[in-house]
């Protein structure tokens, strides 16, 4: 029985429990990203040059500097571009959460290449669903952001978004449902 704190909306309204799980999903993603996009881009940048091992200390020392400017900009970027998706109706959302969370990957990369570290050799799956992702970085879940709670997250606003275009009776996951990617 639905309680005073209940904020998934009517249950008599399968599309207002869609939004209401929606925005609690798009929510907690922008703060994941604000907390842990900037991080993410940092410790990756590390990994990557350690692994690597053929930066001089000043060399390392500029990656890593050019890494915590870059993660700044990659986490507010992401976090533009996630609240205008949230923003837009559910059957117009061109791109998923996760996608753009991804993109995360774009500064590192800038500040990899800057740093003169060669691109990996990847699987032949990886290279095919991420050819931009030359040094194996992409993420595979929003939880790599730090927070174990932003799978959850992206599943919840997945299933309000379902919700919400099987009450339009678009159904989801078929046509007109908004969706190109299978990358949730």
């Amino acid at each position: 029985m639905p309680g005073a704190d209940d904020d998934r909306g009517d249950a008599s309204d399968p599309e207002a429990e869609g939004r209401a799980l929606m925005a609690d999903g798009a929510q907690r993603l922008v703060a994941g990203v604000h907390e842990g996009g900037r991080k993410w881009v940092e410790a990756v940048v590390v990994r990557v040059v350690d692994a690597w091992g053929a930066l001089e200390e000043d060399a390392r020392a500029a990656a890593l500097g050019a890494a915590a400017t870059a993660g700044a900009r990659a986490a507010d970027r992401v976090e533009a571009e996630l609240q205008v998706l949230f923003e837009l109706d559910p059957a117009q959302q061109r791109a998923t959460p996760l996608e753009l969370i991804r993109s995360l990957r774009i500064e590192a990369t800038e500040v990899l290449r800057s740093a003169g570290v060669p691109e990996v050799v990847r699987d032949e799956y990886e290279t095919r669903a991420f050819p931009d992702d030359v040094y194996g970085i992409v993420l595979h879940t929003p939880a790599e952001l730090g927070d174990e709670d932003l799978g959850g997250a992206l599943l919840a606003w997945g299933l309000g978004k379902a919700k919400v275009l099987r009450a339009r009776g678009g159904g989801a996951g078929g046509p007109g449902d908004g969706s190109r990617s299978t990358h949730m």
